[in-house]
């Protein structure tokens, strides 16, 4: 990491509220747009509130609200910019989607616990078939959820959304763990080594013999004896492997 950038967490200060903005962190930001709305018209934050912004790349910076106007918000930087540190082993998870608006729910939630990159998938079992235009539709509010998300749990990284796929694309790519009933606990699973994790989630009833032959030997996370809702099991596998990360304090890494 640069001598000039500090590590530290944006979480952990005292701020009436986070912001992911886009290009660099300057001395005064104005917040326009939904998050301007949401800064000025719901949280109704007041001049000289502190708040943190974040480039959604690992970089933030504390700042004081200098003026509130309707739908927008102006600040003015309150400290040096500062690196989220990154977590290590980095952490991707491929989920096969689900109906209604679960797969947003997945993609908040794993944002939340701190995921890298993630990749909604259909399976051969999924009940979900979209065409082109409702796959770039979903995926497009997939990182809306991603966006928002990152603001909630004060993230100065936000995740890579990879487009909607056929779960068979993941095939050949490395550190794939694939969550199973049958699998081993977290803590059984070797270092995946600089590439990181790729959890693979199945739908409910699960990947087909085909998809999991596709993949060749990989190993298997157990998320419990019992039958989970394909949200649910995406949740707690990334959880279970989120306990086993180590917080890197350096520059670059993974999302945004």
């Amino acid at each position: 990491m640069s001598a000039s950038v500090e590590p530290g967490w944006a979480a952990r200060e005292l701020a009436a509220a986070h912001v992911v903005v886009e290009g660099p962190l300057l001395d005064q930001l104005t917040i326009t747009g939904t998050d301007g709305h949401h800064l000025a018209r719901v949280r109704r934050l007041r001049v000289g509130e502190l708040v943190t912004a974040a480039d959604g790349a690992g970089r933030w910076r504390t700042y004081r609200v200098e003026r509130v106007s309707r739908g927008s918000m102006t600040i003015g930087a309150d400290g040096a910019p500062r690196m989220e540190p990154c977590l290590e082993p980095s952490l991707a998870v491929a989920f096969a989607l689900t109906k209604s608006d679960k797969p947003e729910t997945v993609v908040a939630r794993l944002t939340e616990l701190g995921v890298d990159r993630i990749a909604p998938v259909i399976a051969r079992r999924s009940i979900v078939r979209w065409d082109d235009a409702r796959a770039r539709a979903a995926a497009e509010r997939f990182r809306v959820a991603a966006h928002e998300a990152a603001m909630q749990s004060r993230r100065a990284r936000v995740p890579v959304v990879e487009p909607v796929a056929d779960i068979g694309t993941l095939a050949g790519r490395p550190g794939l763990v694939v969550a199973d009933p049958e699998g081993g606990p977290p803590d059984a699973l070797p270092h995946p080594g600089p590439g990181g994790w790729l959890l693979v989630v199945g739908p409910e009833g699960g990947l087909d013999e085909a998809e999991l032959g596709a993949f060749g030997p990989v190993l298997r996370l157990g998320v419990g004896p019992h039958v989970l809702r394909a949200e649910t099991a995406a949740v707690a596998a990334a959880a279970a492997l989120t306990g086993l990360r180590r917080a890197i304090p350096r520059e670059g890494g993974h999302g945004g």
